[in-house]
């Protein structure tokens, strides 16, 4: 699947789809807290070859459920929830404004406080085999998963691969803009 947005959407949300993303017809994870806050402010690049690149700033508030995009940039990207993972790590499920039938999927890392690496789940970082037995392909795209545990599997996968494209996000200290 070749759709290509601003690589600083990839930041908080799997916003630059590639090839190899996963994603589900459904929200798989459920019971969302608002780990940022109830509002954050965040500058978004995107990381070319360990660069950061074209950034962005987004706004976000938490409806009680999501963070919703309130303002700024990535306006492709409609809602987003962070979800504990193993590690520290948090895993990112995102719904896209233009194509809210798909849920997208990125593994989000602290750098720092307020300071966070994110790639996109990828089901190439998988072997052939849990690929094969994984993964679906409606349609010949993006491959779609169903469980959490479909969902944790490609993220281990994923948190494995040293990578030096993704995204970078930078929680500032307030939402004025």
């Amino acid at each position: 699947m070749n759709r290509l947005l601003t690589p600083a959407a990839l930041a908080v949300v799997c916003g630059l789809t590639l090839t190899g993303c996963i994603d589900s017809k459904d929200p798989i994870l459920t019971d969302a807290q608002p780990m940022l806050g109830k509002e954050v402010l965040l500058q978004l690049y995107g990381l070319r070859d360990g660069h950061a690149v074209d950034p962005e700033r987004t706004h976000f508030i938490w409806d009680g459920k999501r963070y919703v995009r309130a303002g700024g940039g990535l306006k492709d990207v409609a809602s987003f929830t962070l979800h504990p993972f193993e590690g520290g790590d948090a895993v990112v499920q995102s719904i896209s404004a233009r194509h809210p039938e798909h849920v997208e999927y990125a593994l989000m890392h602290t750098l720092a406080d307020g300071v966070y690496r994110v790639d996109v789940i990828d089901e190439d970082d998988a072997d052939l085999a849990t690929r094969d037995a994984q993964c679906k392909h409606p349609g010949g795209v993006a491959c779609r998963i169903e469980t959490r545990e479909q969902l944790f599997t490609f993220a281990r996968a994923t948190a494995a691969k040293k990578k030096t494209n993704g995204g970078l996000a930078i929680r500032l200290g307030d939402k004025r803009r």
